[in-house]
Parts: structure tokens; sequence; C-alpha cells
């Protein structure tokens, strides 16, 4: 069986959830750990029987094949330090699954994009809630022609995170995901027009968060669909992790929690179809296996670039609504989104 020889840069927390991916997979062999502080790259080397590094010039000046890399490295807004060690391994000649955000700074996520293709090579984001079961029958749904003209699409997306490092952090560091899901099954994003609301902090400035840890967004698609993402940090727990609606002119699907239910309804008849845990999948963790997965598989297969599902480029389109998102409140007028 061949392998596919991989590496996997910044072993943190994400870093190692990637790694435990590779590491249960008979066509993946983890040939190298890449992380700037030396305790972690030594301990993931001896928990995956690899190679240690501490950079990644020193990692590609060792000469060792490697077919492709996760970049899972955090930084500001969780996307901060991603440029430099994608833009080496890209140089390289090394394919590329990243971290969300691809970037917290636009320029340099369309340098990397820009990059990965003028390289030609295979450059993919985790943006892992697309790669369900469920949202795969949901979308045989929309293509099919089964919910009729698509109308309108509501998400929201929301988990309790306290963490504060910038006043953007919320939108820039959730976010991709969830608009990723929106393009996923509406396209483009035309026009937002964006409300955001700072949740109560004792220890923060007028007792208020740093960051703006609650969203509501207005959205015009390109196809004319119109859209709203609700999301928050500030919630969470017992409220679930997810919900997204898609109305169409002959049906509405709504699937909760990323994998966990899926709901069909009819316009005209009351005769619904409900489905729990399709493919087998019980939780938003397993979504990590199948995103990477797929990512393997299509390295594997030796598809082109632009076959990748969940693209550098899908994720540059994602960056550029959200940048749209904050010029909105900023101004308080709706924003046309730059492509």
């Amino acid at each position: 069986m061949k392998k596919l020889r991989v590496a996997v840069v910044g072993v943190g927390n994400i870093g190692n959830i990637h790694a435990q991916v590779y590491e249960k997979r008979p066509d993946v062999e983890i040939v190298a750990v890449c992380d700037i502080i030396p305790e972690r790259s030594d301990r993931a080397a001896e928990r995956y029987r690899c190679q240690g590094f501490y950079s990644v010039k020193e990692m590609l000046a060792s000469g060792l094949q490697i077919d492709a890399a996760s970049m899972c490295t955090a930084g500001v807004e969780n996307g901060g330090d991603h440029y430099t060690p994608t833009m080496e391994l890209l140089e390289a000649g090394i394919p590329v699954l990243g971290e969300k955000p691809i970037s917290n700074n636009l320029d340099c996520a369309r340098e990397m994009v820009a990059l990965a293709k003028k390289k030609n090579l295979r450059y993919g984001i985790n943006l892992n809630h697309r790669f369900t079961p469920a949202a795969l029958r949901a979308k045989e749904w929309v293509e099919s022609g089964r919910l009729g003209e698509i109308n309108m699409i509501n998400m929201t997306m929301w988990i309790n995170n306290p963490n504060e490092t910038s006043p953007w952090f919320h939108i820039r560091a959730l976010h991709p995901h969830s608009l990723d899901v929106m393009r996923y099954f509406c396209g483009d994003v035309e026009k937002v027009q964006a409300f955001f609301k700072r949740g109560p902090r004792a220890d923060g400035p007028d007792g208020r968060r740093v960051c703006w840890s609650n969203v509501q967004v207005n959205m015009m698609f390109k196809n004319g669909v119109i859209g709203h993402l609700r999301g928050s940090y500030d919630a969470g727990g017992s409220y679930g992790l997810e919900n997204l609606e898609v109305v169409g002119s002959a049906g509405r699907f709504v699937l909760e929690d990323a994998c966990e239910h899926l709901h069909f309804y009819p316009r005209t008849s009351r005769q619904s179809e409900h489905y729990d845990y399709l493919g087998g999948m019980m939780s938003f963790n397993e979504t990590f296996g199948a995103r990477i997965g797929k990512w393997v598989e299509q390295n594997l297969a030796g598809d082109p670039p632009e076959a990748i599902d969940a693209s550098g480029e899908d994720a540059l389109h994602v960056q550029t609504v959200i940048e749209a998102i904050i010029r909105s409140w900023e101004t308080g007028e709706v924003v046309k989104v730059e492509q």
C-alpha cells in the first residue's frame, strides 16, 4: 500500500488532533513534527515515533521526503502565525493542509493562495464542518432540486469561549467555519450588514469583554439568496454547537450540530423526514477524521489543486467576507464583499 508521508507543523492541541488522525490511518506515515517550542516538538517526536524539528527551515534542510504537511500553528486570532511556515512549505513544493482561519491578515491569505497556485500545489484548509454525512446528504438534496429554488439560509454557531486576544477574535477565529458552510450551500456572498455586541466580563473594561463576542449578520448572496449569521462566544453548552436552516420554494432542511440530526420538511406535505447520526458520525470531534481523511485521499489520488475540497481559495473567500463584516460594523453601512 502506498503511504502518504506527512509532517505536522505546530503540535499544540489542534496539531496533535491532526497527528492522531494520521496515526490511525494505514495509508499515512508521520515522518516529522515541528514546533518552535522545543519541548512540544520533542514530546510529539517521541509519541509519533518520527523526527522532530524546531523550525520549518530546519525540517526542509534535513532532506526528509515529505509528501504533504498539516500546518497547525496558531498566533493572534488563531491565524497570526500561519503565513511564514505556510509560505516556506509551499516554496519547498509541499502541499499544505492549513488550519482556519487561513490568516487573520487578508493580504497574507492572498499571498499564500497565490503561491500555491503559482506552484500548482494542493492547498486545503481544515474547514471541517462541511465534511459530515449529514451535510453531504443535504447537499445532494440541494443539487437535485429537491428544495426547489433556494430562497434563504440561516446559520447559528456559538461556543463558550472566554479567550480575549483582540476585538475581532470571535469573528475571525470562529466564523470561517460558519461562513464556509453557508458558501457550501449557497455560493459567494455579495453584501453584508453586521451588528456586534460585547458580552459581560467582570474584569473587562467597563465590565464588558474586549472582543465583540456576539454578532448578527444580514447577507445577500450573488445568486439572490438572502441569509443570516448568528454567532457568539457567550453561548454554547446546552444550546448546542450550531444550527443550519436552508429554505427553498419546495422544501427546507435543518441540520443540527454539524452531523447529529438532519430534518427535511416538504412545503406541501406533513410527511417530513428525520435522520440521526447519518453514516455513524456521532459527534463534532469525528469531523476532523473525515476532513483530514479527504485530504489524504485527494493527495494519494493525485487530484489537481483546483479539485481540493475546502481549498485555500475557499478559505480566502470566507476571510474576505469576514473583513467586509468588520467594515460594516465600523462604518454602519451595507458593505460589498471584495473578491
